[in-house]
């Protein structure tokens, strides 16, 4: 029987705030992809996790959130937050490599992670068949556009490199949702949860730049800089501390499903405001994930 704090559906406070947080990590991809000619990429993602870490320790000093309380979450947050650092050097790395429009796309593999790891942890979020098949269909759209990274790739020749980052990326994040949700995690607050992850993979982040000695560009422009700023304050800090939230108030597979917007907000702001190449085949996959999405979150 769900705990009176956790949802079974969700409502529409669910799902206005998830278009949202669809929308600021679809566009968090554009940023991170102007960025990555100015700042390196493993040295730009520890920037934002080591910033959203600061940020969310003082949100929660002013809010009088107790973090440090001995409550048996540590053993899950390092393993969540060594997860988080292996996504994000997977998404950093990958932009190299392939486009912003593409990596929103293959990260959103992370729903069939959830889906299949779910049922291990609580029974009571178990795919029906239709379900099952919704996620299958996204599958199929994700390898067929996967694919294009051999045949046509408009990146370059190293796209099949970048997609396979990105579905990497997909794999973690579907991994670190269920580490939360499968551990004492599950009930910490969001803020504990966000800033274990940050934190961890902020210092894990910043060791690996420091080994790839990466050269950063003598002086970074406004662009640059404001990327900067809307990845550390809005996508990190704000739209996981929502997340989490979420991700501890309603059902974690439904959660995920519902996601798999971002691909149609990262697939439209990497052609608006980048200029990147919107092909047939990456539009099919698109059509087929966002379909999955339907069929899941039927009843």
């Amino acid at each position: 029987m769900p705990s009176p704090e956790r949802k079974t559906r969700l409502d529409t406070l669910a799902i206005a705030s998830l278009v949202l947080c669809c929308f600021l990590w679809g566009l968090n991809q554009v940023a991170a992809k102007v960025a990555i000619a100015e700042v390196p990429p493993l040295a730009q993602a520890a920037l934002r996790s080591l910033g959203g870490a600061a940020l969310v320790f003082l949100w929660a000093r002013w809010r009088g959130i107790a973090l440090f309380a001995r409550d048996g979450s540590l053993g899950g947050g390092l393993v969540s937050g060594l997860l988080f650092a292996a996504e994000f050097g997977c998404i950093f790395v990958g932009l190299q490599y392939t486009t912003a429009s593409r990596m929103a796309v293959f990260i959103y593999i992370s729903p069939f992670v959830v889906a299949l790891g779910m049922p291990f942890i609580s029974a009571a979020e178990k795919l029906k068949p239709l379900q099952m098949a919704g996620l299958l269909i996204a599958f199929a759209g994700v390898a067929w556009g996967f694919a294009e990274g051999f045949t046509q790739p408009a990146a370059g020749e190293l796209q099949w490199l970048g997609d396979a980052l990105g579905v990497a990326a997909g794999v973690l994040w579907g991994a670190t949702t269920l580490a939360i949700r499968g551990s004492r995690l599950a009930a910490a607050s969001a803020e504990k949860t966000l800033l274990y992850q940050l934190a961890i993979s902020g210092a894990a982040l910043a060791l690996a730049a420091a080994l790839s000695a990466q050269p950063w560009a003598p002086t970074l422009s406004a662009l640059t800089w404001a990327s900067l700023v809307f990845q550390v304050v809005v996508v990190t800090f704000a739209s996981y501390l929502l997340w989490f939230w979420l991700v501890r108030h309603y059902p974690a597979t439904r959660l995920a499903s519902f996601t798999l917007l971002t691909p149609v907000f990262g697939l439209l702001l990497g052609a608006l405001l980048l200029g990147e190449p919107i092909t047939p085949r990456l539009v099919i996959a698109l059509a087929a994930v966002s379909g999955g999405i339907v069929l899941v979150n039927r009843n």
